[in-house]
């Protein structure tokens, strides 16, 4: 593994677990850092409230230079951004990614997109995209049209 992305993710991972945001945990394996769960919890007052949903991040030599492969596992979110596979269509998991951005960084966007949802329902296309999606979203050529949920 290259040190940079060694050294950022362990950096990453110790504040992450010390520090955690509201209604964020992490557990990982002490010998994997390329593959991350990370426990979100619903916040108090909006549609998810006190449900817990899973989001498993997996790295590649790259980060922080790329995004991270982040989809939701288990238990997924009814959402009008969030696709019944997991799949999350949010801009800075792929073309707006950025360095500068952390994994809680990533976490608390995706809480608060979350949040600020008004109603549960899959996105208008959730049946043909699970027909034709890859296996990772990150093959995926993303749209981004709506940020109002």
């Amino acid at each position: 593994m290259s040190s940079i992305f060694t050294k950022r993710l362990t950096k990453e991972l110790r504040d992450l677990q010390a520090n955690p945001p509201m209604g964020i945990t992490v557990q990982t394996a002490e010998d994997d850092l390329k593959c991350w769960r990370v426990t979100v919890r619903g916040a108090e007052g909006t549609l998810y409230e006190g449900e817990t949903f899973v989001l498993q991040f997996k790295f590649n030599n790259n980060y922080p230079l790329e995004s991270p492969e982040v989809v939701f596992v288990d238990n997924v979110p009814i959402h009008p951004h969030i696709y019944s596979n997991g799949h999350i269509c949010l801009s800075i998991l792929y073309d707006q990614w950025s360095p500068a951005l952390t994994i809680s960084s990533v976490c608390l966007s995706i809480l608060s997109m979350l949040s600020s949802a008004t109603k549960k329902e899959r996105p208008p296309d959730n049946a043909m995209y699970i027909l034709t999606a890859k296996k990772s979203p990150k093959s995926t050529t993303w749209a981004f049209h709506d940020d109002s949920v």
